[in-house]
């Protein structure tokens, strides 16, 4: 069986592209790379950005049905949490409360999109949750 190398992009769904930039920019900080416009590569107009080194693809298309838990996190400094707290209610997306912590494994925020989507931001590293999570819970 071949073996991956590693994460080569995440492609989400919405339904308004320039909505979708707003967050990605004002929140994320990312960088937008390319744009389609209504002539593209691909099935849908699409845009391409860099946040953080990944590589998230948004094409135009149908919202999410429902919300879940199911989301993707990216990685934040305790510092720009805060303010990246502040971007988030500017923009009057919904924070989703955060799930029970221990101390030790970093703080998140959640947060969902029009489309659906739940984005977290956290300050924790995944060696950091395991060296927690090895102490118990005691």
């Amino acid at each position: 069986m071949p073996a991956t190398s590693g994460l080569s992009h995440i492609t989400l769904i919405c339904r308004d592209l320039d909505r979708m930039e707003e967050i990605l920019i004002g929140v994320m900080g990312a960088q937008k790379l390319y744009d389609s416009g209504a002539e593209g590569f691909s099935i849908a107009e699409e845009r391409f950005y860099d946040i953080g080194g990944v590589w998230l693809a948004v094409m135009k298309g149908e919202s999410l049905a429902a919300r879940s838990y199911n989301h993707i996190a990216f990685k934040v400094t305790d510092d720009d949490l805060d303010a990246a707290r502040t971007a988030i209610e500017r923009l009057g997306l919904e924070l989703r409360p955060p799930r029970p912590r221990v101390p030790g494994e970093g703080r998140s925020l959640y947060f969902y999109d029009a489309d659906n989507h739940l984005f977290e931001l956290h300050t924790g590293t995944l060696e950091e949750r395991l060296a927690r999570y090895h102490q118990g819970k005691a």
